[in-house]
């Protein structure tokens, strides 16, 4: 790897002797068993699963919003946000950091890349198929037809219905009130890392035919006045933020903008018409970097610093 060679090894207890940081990138089951035994052997076990975020003795930490979390770990993990929460977390954390956040009225849409390499398989299938018929998705199940005729039937893919020339109103498994998990953890993670227990969340969680970064429309509210200009002048002083908001010349963050980049980009900054102390906002990230890989690693360089 990047011209050196490296052993790979058998995972085992021993294996976490005289690490001091161990990056998982494993599904829930795996750190479940694996993230405790690195921490019993020394290492603090940075996790990017979902196994330990709701858990109250690990922090869940945003390293530009709540770094001084990342000492609080009982347990000796630490666990990395869910994609859809840390692309709007940057942002949000400035600006309760300035007004207040009281309440957050969210809508998704999130690239296939969010449900893995099988979603970005099955979004370039339906491509090849649909990209041959100009006038598909102008008729009721003449996409869905069209696959089955060329042999990518929904029976292979991870959803019920197309993503290509479509969008699915469910990102996630199903939870109680019909609500998703994706929706859930919008809610749930966005109050622990704010650390706002009593903040008024409701998230609509989409999957949309793009393949990298997902995107955010953002209804904040606030317990003091603020006006779209002070939100530019604050965001603008984030490292991790770009702000790219001049609608009247084209200028807003798409996915395909952003996809490969690390900050997270703001747009389309404006006043809430009806709504006092609000703001709406889109937001866009790459949900591969800081989404999930990128706020991985700036946890592991927020620990580097303890040594």
């Amino acid at each position: 790897m990047h011209g050196q060679e490296l052993t790979v090894v058998a995972l085992s207890p021993e294996a976490f002797d005289g690490i001091d940081i161990a990056m998982f990138d494993v599904p829930d089951e795996v750190s479940e068993v694996w993230a405790p035994i690195a921490a019993e052997r020394g290492a603090i076990a940075i996790d990017n699963s979902g196994a330990f975020r709701m858990n109250d003795q690990v922090p869940l930490v945003v390293p530009e919003v709540n770094p001084e979390q990342a000492k609080n770990r009982p347990l000796g993990i630490i666990s990395n946000p869910n994609c859809t929460t840390l692309t709007m977390m940057a942002a949000m954390g400035a600006l309760h950091r300035k007004w207040t956040l009281t309440e957050l009225v969210v809508s998704s849409y999130q690239a296939v890349s969010g449900a893995g390499a099988a979603g970005i398989d099955r979004l370039a299938a339906e491509l090849e198929v649909v990209g041959k018929g100009a006038s598909l998705g102008s008729t009721s199940g003449d996409v869905v037809s069209a696959l089955e005729n060329a042999g990518v039937g929904l029976a292979d893919s991870l959803w019920s219905v197309p993503i290509a020339l479509n969008v699915i109103p469910f990102a996630g498994s199903l939870k109680a009130g019909g609500h998703s998990s994706e929706e859930m953890k919008v809610r749930d993670e966005s109050r622990k890392i704010l650390g706002i227990k009593d903040l008024k969340v409701a998230a609509s969680c989409v999957r949309v035919p793009v393949q990298v970064s997902h995107s955010l429309t953002v209804h904040a509210t606030f317990a003091n006045p603020l006006t779209p200009e002070e939100v530019r002048e604050v965001l603008e002083q984030q490292p991790s933020i770009r702000v790219m908001d001049d609608p009247a010349n084209g200028v807003f963050p798409t996915p395909n903008f952003v996809a490969g980049q690390d900050p997270t980009f703001v747009g389309r900054i404006r006043q809430s018409l009806d709504f006092t102390n609000s703001i709406e906002l889109f937001v866009v990230g790459d949900n591969l970097r800081k989404g999930a890989a990128l706020n991985t690693y700036e946890i592991a360089e927020l620990i580097a610093k303890e040594f």
